[in-house]
C-alpha cells in the first residue's frame, strides 16, 4: 500500500479521493438525464467535499505531483462546470423556454463551460504542483458551482425566471476570467 503514500504515484491517496470527485460527477450526470435532480445535486456535493479534502491530503502527505494537477482540473470541470450547467439547462431551460430563447439559453451554457474549462487551463498553466496562492484571480470554479447551485434554487422556488437564470449564467460565467480576488480557503 505505499503507492498511497507516494507523490510519485497516480493512485496516491489524495488522486483517489480526486477520482471519487469524478465519479460522482458521472453519476450526477446519469441522475440528471433520469431527471433526478436531488440525487444529482447531493451527489454534486459529495463531489464538492471530495474536492476539498483531496487538496488538503495532497499538501499535508506531501503528495502533489503534476498528474495530480492534471486530474483535479478534469474533476472540476466535470462536477463544477459541466454537471451544474448540464442541471441548469434540463431543469430550467428545457422545462422553461422555447425557440429563440432556448436557442440564447443554449449559447450562455456553451459560453460558462468554455469559461470554465479556459479557467482551469489557464490556472494549470500558471500553477506548480504543491503551490498554493492566498488569492484566486477569478471566481474558482467550485465556487461558481456553487452560485450556480443559489441561482438554480431560485428558479426551483419560483424567485427568478428562466432568462434571469440565463443573464445570471452569463454573469458568472464572466466572473470565472475576471479579476476579481477570492481568498483561498
Amino acid at each position: 500500500m505505499k503507492f498511497l503514500w507516494s507523490p510519485s504515484s497516480h493512485f496516491n491517496l489524495a488522486n483517489l479521493f480526486t477520482m471519487v470527485n469524478i465519479t460522482a460527477g458521472l453519476l450526477a450526470t446519469y441522475f440528471i438525464t433520469q431527471n433526478n435532480f436531488f440525487l444529482a445535486v447531493i451527489l454534486a456535493w459529495v463531489g464538492g467535499a471530495f474536492d476539498i479534502f483531496d487538496g488538503k491530503i495532497a499538501r499535508k502527505y506531501n503528495l502533489s505531483n503534476e498528474f495530480g494537477v492534471q486530474l483535479d482540473s478534469f474533476a472540476d470541470f466535470l462536477s463544477f462546470v459541466l454537471v451544474p450547467v448540464f442541471l441548469i439547462f434540463q431543469a430550467v431551460y428545457s422545462t422553461s423556454l422555447s425557440g429563440v430563447w432556448l436557442i440564447l439559453a443554449s449559447i450562455v451554457s456553451i459560453y460558462y463551460v468554455i469559461s470554465g474549462l479556459r479557467r482551469l487551463i489557464h490556472f494549470n498553466i500558471n500553477t506548480d504542483a504543491g503551490e498554493v496562492d492566498k488569492y484566486f484571480t477569478g471566481v474558482p470554479t467550485p465556487l461558481g458551482a456553487i452560485l450556480l447551485w443559489l441561482v438554480y434554487l431560485s428558479h426551483a422556488y419560483a424567485i427568478s425566471h428562466a432568462l434571469v437564470v440565463a443573464a445570471l449564467m452569463a454573469l458568472i460565467g464572466w466572473s470565472l476570467n475576471s479579476t476579481i480576488k477570492v481568498k483561498h480557503p
